[in-house]
């Protein structure tokens, strides 16, 4: 189906208006629909919303109209909208005829586009535009099986919008924008912002996105990848890609086109040199767990040379179950049993040909530091995080910088003090006089915990700032009846770590 006319910015100015007006908003759903219809929409259920919005009122006509792809009668919007000029701009179309004529106040309206309302982080009403029964598609996959179906949004998409680092920049670039909701965040910091796609239809839709939302218009680039951008650089490089492992590219807005992960690394290596010195580069990714090669040092080599990294896999798939969940999505299950079995089995075929036991998920940060030693994380983590993280994100390479320019007599001097929200829990046997671990658990960002010994337990509990680092282990030994230097020549380990991980914090950085 035809986009609406993405040249009408005074069109989706009245539009977003007349949003507004009904409360057609996140909060507005929420408080319509009720905690547990809302949350069915993200996960793509639609039943609960559609029994929420059984009234006539004009709010349940809009969700019906414009988030549920059900038609409603003209003479329930024809005073909230503009319709002639929404009929005009293909925003809607005539459901049926009417007595009047396509769109007259006897006919039936349907929307063309899916219209989510989205809560921006500091309470914007944001709206996301993508192609019909993406937005909350139902169990049975994607409403579209078009090549160039544009998804709206997604699990994926807000946690690449959670952990992208806010600071304020004067470039970003936003790769594959889909229906660009990454660049419509990107807008609130940077000054100019940047976003391509190989789909121009995703383009259109970036477009509408924008422009409902209010926000700043994008320069936008058609092209795979870095092509539509030549050689500029970027302060801020996001992409949630078509990073999908799969044997053919048959949906563009998920199968890149390249073989295995390629696609994904092909990303990330080529981000260095697209980034200004400090820049953020941050995707989300797939990558290959391939017999007889360590996962990690895998993804080691795809860090760019001057880059800092930490990269975090957060779920692991066998290849049945991989292949089972993006069958799923594309609605392959609902086929003909033969036809279904035929693209299974080519999905494993794929991964025989390239020895692939299972596939990786997660998030790669890469930052511009020019370091002759860049930091390299790699790590599992598949536990739960509290979102956002973007300041966690940029904290954490703060602290990278801090730690490479400090060595352990530079440690022993320094200030300390104990992170907001980190609880000691202690483990052992009911009765027993000391416990057998004793771990330091973080409430808050990535919710970390990490064992540590008694003068590990010790140093963290009295971290207030006040004391050196050096000092605090004179006492520490003292109070134990060890030996001050031996104690100060094997603990700087531990404060690394714990600088590191996020528990302790230095003071007056």
């Amino acid at each position: 189906m035809p986009l609406p006319s993405s040249d009408r910015a005074d069109v989706s100015a009245r539009l977003r208006e007349a949003f507004l007006a009904a409360d057609f908003t996140a909060d507005g759903l929420l408080e319509l629909l009720g905690a547990p219809a809302y949350a069915a929409l993200a996960r793509s259920e639609t039943v609960p919303a559609l029994r929420a919005t059984r009234g006539d009122g004009t709010l349940e006509s809009l969700v019906r109209l414009f988030l549920l792809q059900d038609s409603v009668p003209h003479a329930r919007v024809a005073g909230v909208l503009p319709v002639d000029a929404l009929l005009e701009s293909g925003w809607l179309v005539a459901a049926e005829a009417g007595g009047e004529g396509a769109g007259g106040a006897g006919s039936g309206l349907r929307a063309t586009v899916d219209v989510r309302p989205y809560g921006g982080p500091d309470g914007e009403d944001w709206f996301i535009v993508s192609d019909l029964g993406c937005a909350v598609g139902g169990a049975g996959g994607i409403g579209s099986r078009d090549e160039g179906v544009v998804l709206g949004v997604g699990g994926a998409s807000t946690t690449l919008a959670g952990i992208t680092v806010r600071a304020p920049v004067a470039s970003a670039l936003d790769i594959g924008t889909g229906s660009g909701i990454q660049a419509l965040h990107a807008s609130r910091h940077a000054t100019r912002v940047t976003a391509t796609d190989l789909n121009p239809r995703a383009l259109q839709c970036t477009r509408l996105t924008l422009a409902l939302s209010g926000a700043p218009e994008a320069d936008l680039r058609e092209g795979s990848l870095y092509e539509p951008v030549g050689e500029a650089t970027y302060d801020l490089i996001v992409s949630n890609p078509p990073f999908v492992i799969s044997p053919g590219a048959r949906l563009t807005y998920r199968d890149g086109g390249m073989g295995g992960d390629d696609l994904c690394r092909s990303i990330v290596q080529e981000a260095g040199a697209r980034l200004n010195e400090g820049g953020y580069a941050q995707f989300l990714a797939n990558w290959q767990h391939v017999e007889g090669e360590e996962w990690t040092e895998r993804l080691r080599s795809w860090v760019p040379r001057g880059c800092d990294a930490w990269i975090v896999q957060r779920e692991v798939q066998d290849v049945t179950q991989y292949a089972e969940l993006w069958l799923r999505d594309a609605g392959d299950h609902r086929t003909d049993p033969a036809e279904y079995a035929a693209r299974y089995d080519a999905w494993l075929d794929e991964f025989e040909a390239r020895k692939t036991r299972g596939v990786g998920f997660g998030w790669i940060t890469l930052r511009k530091s020019g370091a002759a030693e860049p930091s390299v994380t790699v790590e599992e983590w598949p536990h739960p995080v509290e979102q956002p993280l973007g300041e966690a994100v940029q904290k954490f390479f703060e602290r990278q910088d801090y730690l490479r320019d400090h060595d352990d007599a530079a440690l022993l001097a320094a200030h300390f003090k104990l992170a907001g929200e980190v609880v000691q829990e202690q483990v052992g046997l009911p009765g027993a006089e000391d416990p057998e671990h004793v771990v330091l658990r973080q409430h808050r960002g990535m919710r970390r915990a990490t064992q540590v010994d008694t003068v590990g337990a010790g140093f963290a509990g009295v971290c207030d700032g006040s004391l050196s680092a050096g000092r605090i282990l004179d006492a520490i030994a003292q109070l134990m009846g060890e030996d001050p230097v031996l104690l100060r020549d094997r603990t700087p380990a531990q404060i690394r770590l714990l600088v590191e991980q996020g528990f302790l914090e230095p003071v007056g950085r």
